[in-house]
């Protein structure tokens, strides 16, 4: 089940991030470096008071409104609650842009608050298709997002390429009509009668997921944030687009995974007991690990070739010393959220979540005060790693004392040597190139690498390979 939902899911986040990764490579080389910088931010402070004021709801109705047949009556709390909370981080990120970019606090602001509201109306749609298992539907919405925040922001670029508001405005409206197609396919399919909870049950999981996302302000954007403060918006535009190409493919892996993986642990959770979940998130590891560990080695090994491809010759300075931290911190924050944090949802105790936040918040605090101030964007990437790590520990001690979690020590050491090979197989083919094209390279390079991976996994886990290969080609019309 859980490999079939993750190849139900893959194509459509891969879409997006593919967009997303296409948008990078033009936005760099259109936009001054200074207005990327600030367009990172702006998606840094809408992200941070988003997850404190949309974010929480999404987990709270996976958690308690169900599955399948979705009431009304639940979707009309769950709206009110999000529109009043929608207001409280509109008012909170006008104040923070006054902090963050008080030279050009207005537009910053607007472009903000742009970015909370149409990011509730279409998380709501995208929520209510994941509660009524549209998986279809689900992937289609994000098909036209993704395609519309490629078009629409590139278009914004060539009219106005002096102002990142114009480029955030764009893109907001992509995921505004994105939205609203969403809520039409939804609503309709919804059921009459009562909410099948309460606002008080809403809100006992909620405030302390509002209450998280306050204390990983540092675990999550202190680093970009202080970089602005002791530099300028054009370190920030260095360390955003290394983050994005680090980030990107192994986020991809790890959300298509959990995005049809979290619904359906809970649901064993509520049916079958702890040990059920447990066995089930076990299996969500080693497949998280499988998948991701060897892309991670690919991007290490590839980072100079794919930033030489990819970005303007301004931001290549450090890339080789942020691809391998920002892909450690990357990875620790999906085994943290995507498996460890899950028992804790699972068993509805959201308030342990400020303990597993709080000492990765803590740590990358320190760090960054530390260490931006004489390493730039190296030092954020350290900043943001130690901090990753750290809450990945604690992730872990408070989910042992939930529900243990099986750990498949063989499947992961498997999957750390598989992932070396795959790596260092990838850098000898780039290498032995020399000073080839760098799209060369990292053809050789990732066909090696790729080669390695496949031929490894299958010797490893030959069932699994095939039961794999024989969806892939269900899913592509071949079977």
């Amino acid at each position: 089940m859980l490999l079939r939902s993750t190849l139900i899911y893959a194509p459509a986040i891969l879409f997006t991030r593919l967009s997303a990764l296409l948008l990078l490579v033009i936005a760099t080389r259109l936009i001054d470096q200074t207005e990327y910088g600030l367009l990172a931010l702006v998606v840094t402070v809408g992200e941070l008071t988003d997850s404190a004021v949309t974010n929480w709801l999404r987990i709270a109705l996976l958690r308690l409104g169900g599955k399948g047949e979705i009431s009304r009556g639940s979707l009309a709390l769950a709206a009110r609650v999000l529109a009043v909370t929608t207001l409280v981080g509109l008012v909170v990120s006008a104040v923070a842009s006054g902090l963050v970019v008080p030279e050009r606090w207005a537009e910053f602001a607007a472009a903000v608050c742009v970015y909370l509201i149409v990011g509730a109306v279409s998380r709501f749609a995208l929520t209510v298709l994941q509660m009524q298992q549209r998986h279809g539907a689900y992937s289609l919405l994000e098909f036209v997002r993704a395609a519309l925040q490629l078009v629409l922001p590139v278009v914004a670029v060539m009219l106005a390429p002096h102002s990142f508001l114009v480029v955030s405005l764009a893109s907001s409206a992509a995921t505004l009509l994105a939205g609203l197609v969403g809520l039409r396919l939804a609503l309709p399919r919804t059921v009459a009668g009562p909410a099948r909870f309460t606002h008080g049950e809403l809100f006992a999981l909620g405030i302390p997921l509002i209450a998280l996302a306050i204390v990983s302000f540092g675990l999550n954007s202190v680093e970009r944030v202080l970089l602005k403060l002791y530099y300028d918006a054009g370190a920030v535009a260095v360390f955003a687009a290394a983050y994005a190409l680090a980030r990107q493919p192994i986020d991809t892996i790890a959300n298509a995974i959990n995005m049809g993986g979290f619904p359906e642990m809970v649901s064993r959770f509520d049916r079958e007991g702890p040990a059920a979940a447990a066995a089930f998130l076990s299996h969500q590891m080693s497949l998280l690990a499988r998948l991701s560990f060897p892309v991670a080695a690919l991007l290490v090994a590839l980072s100079t070739d794919i930033a030489d491809l990819l970005l303007p010759h301004d931001y290549l300075g450090p890339v080789g010393q942020l691809f391998p931290l920002i892909a450690v911190a990357v990875m620790a924050s999906n085994f943290s959220t995507f498996v460890f944090q899950n028992v804790i949802h699972a068993h509805k105790r959201p308030w342990l979540l400020l303990i597993v936040g709080a000492p990765g918040s803590i740590v990358t605090v320190v760090l960054s005060f530390l260490v931006i101030p004489h390493l730039a964007e190296v030092g954020a990437a350290v900043a943001l790693a130690g901090g990753m790590l750290a809450s990945l520990a604690s992730a872990i001690v408070v989910s042992r004392m939930l529900t243990p979690i099986p750990v498949d020590w063989r499947g992961l050491a498997t999957s750390v040597g598989i992932a070396v090979a795959t790596g260092v197989s990838a850098y000898i083919a780039s290498t032995l190139l020399g000073g080839a094209w760098s799209l060369f390279k990292l053809a050789a390079g990732g066909t090696t690498g790729g080669l390695v991976f496949l031929g490894l996994t299958a010797l490893n886990y030959p069932d699994e390979t095939r039961a794999f290969a024989g969806k892939v080609r269900a899913r592509i019309g071949f079977a």
